[in-house]
């Protein structure tokens, strides 16, 4: 019996026109939704079956493209590209918003005292490695002293930020103050992306042509992805720390939070997650997964080696990472 879809879908690749914001933006929405950590054993493991078949070329009776493209983003969300096992689910792209929702929440919520500061941005800094090591990269693998390193600095720098902003915001207007946490964040993704993918900066990261064959590995690009991602994070992070303080600012002088000061923490959470249901697929989407660089801005002997073994080689293509 013939199947009923074709054999030659590339689920390797995303749905959508990658080249285009509007597809990439399409690509990450499914990636990111929340609804995807609620899913069930079974259906993982479903999912994995079917593309695991389908790879193989063998497909069940009756299964649609559209079935198709949703196991393939249900395996995606809960499988590691490279490794194939299973993640750990607070680490996957789809808890995304839910944890930050509620981790920024709170530390816009509780921001004034030094206890509360420090608790806060260590939350955020130890969710931010569950992040990266459970993301890594099977083909530039995280050390456990990397991973230490980042964590260290990274909780460092965001709570050196935060206390030194403290003080300062301390002779400014409540409204400055609210926006200290932000301040707090960028500095820390600024230290922790750069440091947690350090050995792709010494050793470099493979280096494809269009049709990815693999013609090398540079540094230099992954300092332009690394910086992509970096750009990616902080904006990602803005909307949900910028937008609020202005809501939270007025909603305290009414006088529904003045009666129930309790529900400040839950009203700031359900709007930091109302923004970053929107800020991270499109963060995300910023750039191309799939970046690329001219090959005359590789390094000196990479850009030699590619000019005698691919002389019309213009463009080399990495991915950028998350």
């Amino acid at each position: 019996m013939a199947p009923s879809i074709p054999l030659n879908i590339n689920i390797k690749e995303p749905r959508w026109d990658q080249s285009t914001f509007a597809g990439r933006a399409k690509h990450f929405f499914t990636v990111t939704d929340p609804r995807n950590i609620l899913l069930s054993n079974a259906t993982l493991e479903k999912a994995r079956k079917i593309v695991h078949d389908y790879r193989q070329g063998i497909v069940a009776p009756g299964l649609t493209e559209d079935e198709l493209w949703r196991a393939k983003y249900i395996y995606d969300s809960a499988f590691h590209p490279d490794t194939g096992e299973k993640m750990f689910v607070i680490g996957r792209m789809s808890a995304q918003v839910p944890m930050n929702m509620t981790i920024t929440g709170c530390m816009m919520t509780f921001y004034r005292t030094t206890p509360a500061v420090l608790f806060w941005q260590w939350i955020n800094q130890s969710f931010n490695a569950i992040v990266n090591y459970t993301n890594r990269s099977g083909d530039a693998p995280i050390t456990v002293g990397q991973l230490g390193t980042a964590y260290v600095s990274a909780t460092t720098a965001a709570v050196a930020t935060a206390l030194g902003l403290n003080s300062l915001a301390k002779r400014v207007s409540p409204l400055v103050g609210r926006f200290v946490p932000f301040a707090a964040v960028a500095a820390a993704n600024c230290i922790n992306i750069p440091l947690m993918r350090q050995r792709e900066i010494k050793f470099g990261i493979p280096v494809t042509d269009e049709n990815g064959k693999r013609v090398g590995e540079s540094s230099k690009a992954a300092q332009q992805a690394i910086a992509q991602v970096v750009i990616s994070r902080i904006l990602m992070a803005a909307p949900g720390m910028a937008i609020p303080p202005f809501i939270m600012n007025t909603l305290e002088k009414k006088a529904f939070l003045k009666k129930f000061p309790w529900m400040n923490a839950p009203v700031q959470v359900g709007i930091v997650g109302f923004c970053l249901v929107f800020a991270t697929p499109l963060c995300c989407a910023l750039f191309p997964q799939k970046s690329s660089m001219s090959v005359s801005r590789l390094e000196p002997d990479l850009r030699a080696k590619i000019r005698a073994s691919y002389p019309g080689l213009e463009r080399v293509y990495f991915n950028k990472g998350l």
